[in-house]
């Protein structure tokens, strides 16, 4: 594994338009440990102030390989790349981390944070999290069913939700 390279900022520093950074630039949701770890491209999430604390929100489906990790581990990061990541990131969520090592497909090299989460040393932005509380999302509990009509009818199950504390945020 390579040094951890990257300076600490506070969470308010960010100066990245958060909408943009998720939904169109996308992010690696990783957990893991340094035997093994696994990331996926997710755009679905956000940052916010949620008891008394600076917060992401990220979903997860459970038949994503990713889910196993990021339920078996505490932490987990948020990676976000420059525009030439762009097929790096097209790898991370088209294949499965069951099925090749498409960390090594997508070229990218794994590092550690001071608290050994997993992110990646191209990445130009670190979101160190903790989860605080997850949760499947529930059908019922929907007030507009066209997100469900247009996400959940299919093969693929309701993704979770976590929300977890944001703890470090890291830049290059």
């Amino acid at each position: 594994m390579k040094n951890f390279n990257f300076l600490q900022i506070d969470p308010l520093s960010i100066k990245d338009n958060l909408i943009k950074l998720i939904s169109a630039d996308w992010m690696l949701v990783t957990a893991g440990n340094k035997k093994k770890i696994n990331t996926m491209t997710a755009n679905w999430g956000g940052m916010g102030y949620l008891w008394n604390r600076p917060v992401v929100f990220v979903f997860v489906r459970p038949e994503r390989y990713t889910y196993q990790f990021t339920e078996r581990s505490e932490s987990f990061t948020l990676s976000f790349f420059n525009e030439e990541y762009r097929p790096t990131l097209n790898i991370c969520g088209s294949k499965s981390g069951r099925d090749c090592d498409k960390i090594s497909e997508a070229s990218l090299t794994p590092v550690f944070t001071e608290l050994g989460n997993p992110t990646f040393k191209e990445a130009k932005l670190v979101i160190e999290c903790r989860k605080l509380y997850s949760e499947l999302l529930a059908k019922d509990a929907f007030i507009d069913m066209e997100p469900v009509a247009a996400h959940y009818s299919g093969q693929a199950g309701i993704h979770k939700l976590y929300i977890a504390e944001i703890k470090k945020v890291w830049i290059k």
